[in-house]
């Protein structure tokens, strides 16, 4: 035997074997069409209609799904699963389209199980009755069931746009849909003012989403207008919750519909357990028969808006919705824009109405035209007696009345069936009396048919009436986007006060004040000595000046805790700092206000702003920190204007206040003169007043630039005293 291996190119047996399921799959299972809805729920809704279930009592849910498998040949799990959703029960949809009673689970829960289908009960929901609404008017096409035993419409002629009032999700082969809901309200507004006025702004009738699981919407205009004219794009959602100040607890009540309360719980708890969060305690499912509820325990004095924020941040209690609006249109998969799908929408329910009026046209003509018949004989009710009477053969009667009034053998057929006791003059006129009014209908009908202004007038009132009689509030709560609070890594980093210590030889403490108090000595290396310490708090910015004209910019919280019994961390090495480099002048700041004082050996003096060291781009090393044309004296922090002592390398002194220095934004300016030299002399230090001792300060005061006045003894001792 010949074993031949027969070869076939990948793309032939792509097409032969995969597209019909691809295909299959994208337009009769996954994807919803202009009527809201996906083949299995189409079927599901009506075999519930066919088994009288809009009316009367609820049925078994086991009784309906195996109904439904006449429609639908899949397992009696998946006809189930599909029920579920629609219900009251489950909360999934905006306005479900089930009734029921039992536990069918909630679409927030993950865990919790809905019953068997043999202890639930279901019925249609009254909104229900939308959506077959003249299904018997031949408003939509008909097609066989599977094995062609059974007719079910292709389409439900669904009286308000259920595709755009409940979500629906489904992931095809290549593609996908997701739908969110919108109020039905102002859905009914937004396609009533589209069918009015054609140019309108969408989002003055349709404010955002709108879920049944309720919720914050976090609003951004212009994502919101892009979703509405393309079909694509995602908006955020977050929970609703509230604060028990008694018990110090948080209380999640609303979730992002995309989400589960038991998502949500693994979230937090994972936080708690890695200690990301001190402030979080516990947290625990409180969910009871009054509805969903998350109890976050906090610790006392913690502020619950600002947890809130950070677990908005961490977790999915603020989620998004990617919006997929892909909808079968005549069997072809289509993104639409709301516009589109109302568009769609309105051609099918014209359609629909173009059926229903031109079904009872032709049901009212047939009427009339029997009345017709009958109007006939009344003229002479004996005649038709005796024509009757005389005729032999039963199979004449018809051919007989025809002959004898004139009329067709529909009409003949239908005066033969008329019982004996009903030829009396006062039932024909009863009959007969509704011929005008017949004309009249029929005439109206007609001109429905013709006009696409009656039809549209017609999807407007039923609009109207559907608004009226299933509108309900919103349930999600819209929020601006500019009243949310930016949540950075930041706000996830404790605030406490601290003290800075920096050391002559580059070494950086930060000690909180707490363990500060309990301190002992400061160990430091030989030799080594605190050139400068300041208190301040873990969130604020930290600016290191170094003798080569450079400023290095770091956050107090990115360096560790430290203790006085420990060295502190090396600047050189953190900072990178270049050989011969050092650190000589530290300032902390949470706000970048006031000013630095610099002083040069030139005798000039700088005043500069602490914000022109602030950068929006967060950079660590700026450059040009200060002027680099002559030696640096020293800097000074100044919150405010004061008076300071200057001293020079021959003893000259010069009281002034800084006030006198205009600011300079630039940071390298040289300055003003302050000092002027004498016999070449420099600037030598220069001191706060209130730490030059000297006895008599006003002896010394000039307005700058001045050479200022010798040293007096008396001072020189002072001096020496502060000095050591």
């Amino acid at each position: 035997m010949d074993n031949k291996h027969i070869e076939q190119k990948i793309v032939d047996t792509l097409k032969v074997n995969y597209m019909p399921y691809a295909m299959s799959v994208i337009v009769s299972r996954a994807i919803p069409e202009i009527d809201g809805l996906k083949p299995s729920h189409r079927k599901l809704l009506y075999t519930m209609y066919k088994m009288g279930l809009l009316k009367g009592q609820k049925t078994k849910s086991a009784n309906v799904v195996g109904q439904t498998m006449k429609l639908n040949p899949h397992g009696d799990m998946a006809i189930y699963e599909t029920l579920v959703r629609l219900t009251t029960g489950n909360m999934a949809l905006l306005h479900p389209l089930v009734e029921s009673k039992g536990n069918f689970g909630r679409v927030y829960s993950r865990d919790m199980k809905f019953a068997a289908p043999r202890y639930t009960e279901v019925k249609l929901a009254t909104v229900s009755e939308e959506l077959f609404r003249d299904i018997d008017k031949d408003t939509v096409d008909f097609a066989d069931n599977y094995d062609g035993t059974m007719k079910e419409p292709v389409l439900l002629p669904s009286t308000f746009p259920n595709i755009l009032v409940n979500p629906n999700q489904g992931i095809a082969v290549g593609m996908a849909s997701n739908i969110c809901s919108f109020n039905l309200r102002e859905i009914c507004k937004a396609a009533i003012a589209y069918i009015k006025y054609d140019d309108i702004d969408l989002m003055k009738y349709l404010k955002a989403p709108d879920f049944s699981t309720g919720g914050q919407l976090i609003l951004n205009e212009q994502e919101m207008r892009k979703i509405y004219e393309t079909g694509r794009g995602s908006f955020k959602i977050r929970a609703k919750y509230r604060y028990d100040k008694k018990n110090s607890c948080v209380e999640v009540y609303e979730i992002p519909y995309t989400t589960t309360t038991e998502a949500i719980i693994e979230a937090v708890a994972s936080i708690i357990k890695t200690g990301k969060m001190k402030d979080i305690t516990d947290i625990r499912d409180e969910t009871d028969l009054e509805g969903l509820k998350i109890t976050i325990d906090i610790k006392k004095n913690s502020d619950p808006d600002d947890i809130m924020n950070k677990l908005f941040k961490l977790t999915p209690l603020q989620d998004s919705f990617g919006c997929n609006f892909n909808i079968l249109i005549g069997q072809k998969p289509m993104v639409l824009g709301i516009r589109e799908i109302l568009d769609y929408w309105i051609q099918f329910r014209m359609e629909c109405i173009r059926r229903k009026s031109e079904f009872d046209i032709k049901k009212k003509s047939e009427t009339l035209h029997l009345l017709t018949g009958l109007s006939k004989i009344l003229l002479d009710i004996d005649k038709a007696l005796k024509i009757i009477r005389n005729t032999e053969q039963d199979s004449q009667v018809v051919p007989n009345l025809m002959k004898g009034f004139g009329i067709d053998k529909v009409q003949a057929e239908f005066i033969a069936e008329i019982k004996l006791r009903n030829l009396n003059k006062e039932y024909i006129l009863r009959q007969t009396a509704d011929i005008e009014k017949l004309k009249n209908e029929i005439e109206d009908l007609k001109d429905i048919v013709a006009r696409d202004a009656r039809v549209l007038e017609i999807i407007c009132s039923q609009l109207e009436e559907i608004s009226r009689k299933y509108g309900q509030d919103r349930k999600t709560e819209i929020i601006s986007e500019e009243h949310i609070e930016e949540v950075t890594p930041d706000n996830f980093i404790e605030d406490y006060n601290v003290r800075i210590f920096l050391t002559d030889q580059g070494y950086i403490k930060k000690i909180p004040l707490i363990s500060l108090r309990s301190a002992g000595e400061h160990k430091l290396k030989d030799d080594d000595f605190i050139i400068q310490e300041a208190e301040t708090r873990n969130k604020a910015e930290l600016l290191l000046f170094s003798n080569k004209c450079v400023v290095y910019k770091a956050k107090i919280y990115e360096f560790p805790d430290s203790k006085a019994s420990q060295l502190g961390d090396y600047l050189i090495n953190i900072l990178d700092l270049e050989p011969g480099e050092k650190i000589i002048k530290m300032h902390t700041t949470d706000d970048f206000t006031g000013y630095f004082l610099f002083a040069y050996e030139s005798g000039k003096m700088s005043k500069v702003p602490v914000s022109s060291y602030a950068t929006k781009t967060n950079r660590k090393k700026l450059a040009n920190a200060y002027y680099a044309g002559s030696p640096l004296v020293d800097i000074f922090f100044l919150e405010e204007d004061a008076d300071f002592a200057a001293f020079s390398s021959i003893d000259k002194v010069l009281v002034f206040d800084t006030s006198q220095i205009n600011p300079k934004a630039t940071r390298d300016s040289q300055g003003v003169w302050v000092l002027k030299s004498k016999k070449g002399s420099t600037l030598r230090k220069v001191l706060p007043l209130s730490e030059a001792n000297l006895n008599d300060p006003e002896y010394y005061r000039a307005n700058v630039p001045a050479i200022g006045c010798y040293l007096k003894e008396e001072d020189k001792e002072d001096v020496q005293i502060g000095l050591f």
